[in-house]
């Protein structure tokens, strides 16, 4: 799925929500049972029903890899029995010398046919380039991430006082363009996130840790939306186990469905 394609698909949908699947085995709900068959239940529950209220659904690839080949199995699975017209993300955040990052693209983009994939740039140009090199797919680069420990590289400043975060993704940036390239942003660096919109008005963002991490949806949409979208909000445990019982997947598509109605009124706000 290029740009162009991924705008259409926000458009049709009214909802720029991407919905995490991190099956937690210890947080299935009521008569799921906790094995690869359960997961499988599960997410195929949540994907029926969510997804009138979201454009694009991004898989954790650790919460599958953890229960061995089945799991991998299962990820095949969910990525085929998603909507094509939604956006499949795999979060893996690969990244390694470049023979190896060849095969992590193949795998991800050619044998699971996702659309884009999570990697880290943080081994330089020979580890990013051959995810760029696959026609109409995103590489989505780890810019400034939600969690604590941003603080740890990414905010660090260097000797000319450009921030870490800063120069990997002016430099990534270098490499691809906005129709291959989109940056994980967290929703909590809610002070930076306008400054960096500015410096990449073409670039679509990913943007995690609204909800349960605390960042917020009408900052997020403030600072970073443009007229044609340009983020994609993740929202995982806040859909996913929003109830945990028996018909578990009629709260998550109530919950996922309000946060696209509040997102696409805040966009019909601002534009």
């Amino acid at each position: 799925m290029n740009k162009s394609q991924l705008i259409d698909a926000i458009r049709h949908q009214k909802s720029f929500l991407s919905i995490g699947l991190d099956p937690d085995l210890d947080k299935l709900p009521e008569g799921i049972s906790k094995d690869a068959k359960g997961v499988l239940a599960f997410c195929k529950k949540i994907i029926e029903h969510t997804a009138p209220y979201c454009c694009s659904y991004k898989l954790n690839t650790a919460f599958f890899e953890v229960l061995g080949p089945e799991g991998m199995h299962v990820f095949n699975e969910l990525v085929q029995y998603i909507p094509n017209s939604h956006f499949v993300i795999a979060d893996a955040k690969r990244g390694d010398i470049g023979n190896t990052s060849r095969m992590y693209a193949q795998t991800f983009f050619e044998t699971y046919h996702c659309d884009g994939l999570t990697v880290s740039p943080y081994m330089g140009s020979d580890s990013l380039k051959p995810f760029l090199e696959f026609k109409d797919k995103y590489t989505i680069v780890l810019g400034l991430t939600s969690n604590e420990g941003a603080q740890d590289f990414e905010l660090q400043n260097l000797e000319n006082q450009t921030k870490v975060y800063q120069y990997v993704m002016k430099t990534v940036a270098s490499w691809g363009t906005p129709q291959n390239v989109m940056f994980v942003i967290g929703a909590t660096q809610e002070t930076l996130q306008k400054e960096i919109r500015s410096h990449y008005p073409e670039h679509f963002f990913l943007v995690p840790g609204v909800g349960a991490q605390g960042g917020s949806l009408e900052a997020t949409c403030q600072n970073m939306l443009t007229k044609d979208f340009g983020i994609l909000i993740a929202s995982s445990r806040d859909i996913l186990y929003a109830d945990s019982g028996p018909e578990f997947y009629l709260k998550s598509a109530e919950k996922a469905k309000a946060i696209s109605q509040n997102m696409w009124q805040l966009y019909s706000e601002l534009f």
